[in-house]
């Protein structure tokens, strides 16, 4: 059932986001941030938060519609109604994620670390990440963008997270 609220009582990670409508019965279109990008529909309830406001939506079906995905949610059975979603970011507690190994991050864990190389020099902000068909990617923000290959042991040394840092071997002058 769907609910009203401000912040959401737990920690919370972005898997996606309402991107607009599909039909007239109040199914949403999804972007989703997991892959595979089906996996979205695996975690519930989904928080959606719009300006600052969370609701509680539990998923009542989901399923891949051509290139993208579709969902309906319960509480929305109209065209109007998941109009007013689009542009939602679709939260879920972090507690409903898997636990990972020892060595191993999700991405929303690595986006905001500081970013230093070996020697100390602050590189910026990892501002996000991105896929490629080799291997995934640090987009750091600082004096400049940077692009630096997340390739543990080679290029991302160390990842302190209680600290906020990342500790990259990387020449400051790429």
């Amino acid at each position: 059932m769907a609910e009203q609220g401000g912040e959401p009582a737990a920690a919370t990670v972005v898997l996606g986001e309402i991107v607009g409508v599909h039909g007239v019965r109040g199914a949403v279109k999804v972007y989703s941030a997991t892959r595979p990008r089906e996996n979205i529909f695996a975690y519930a309830p989904w928080l959606i938060e719009i300006d600052g406001q969370f609701a509680v939506h539990d998923l009542i079906s989901g399923q891949a519609q051509g290139k993208g995905l579709v969902a309906r949610l319960d509480g929305i059975d109209d065209r109007d109604a998941a109009m007013a979603l689009r542009g939602g970011r679709i939260h879920v507690e972090r507690s409903a994620l898997p636990a990972l190994a020892g060595d191993e991050y999700y991405w929303a864990d690595l986006e905001g670390l500081q970013v230093l190389t070996q020697q100390g020099i602050e590189l910026g902000r990892v501002a996000g990440l991105m896929e490629t068909g080799a291997n995934d990617v640090l987009v750091v923000q600082g004096d400049r963008e940077r692009l630096i290959p997340y390739v543990p042991g080679q290029f991302v040394i160390t990842v302190d997270l209680a600290a906020g840092q990342l500790v990259v071997n990387w020449d400051p002058e790429f």
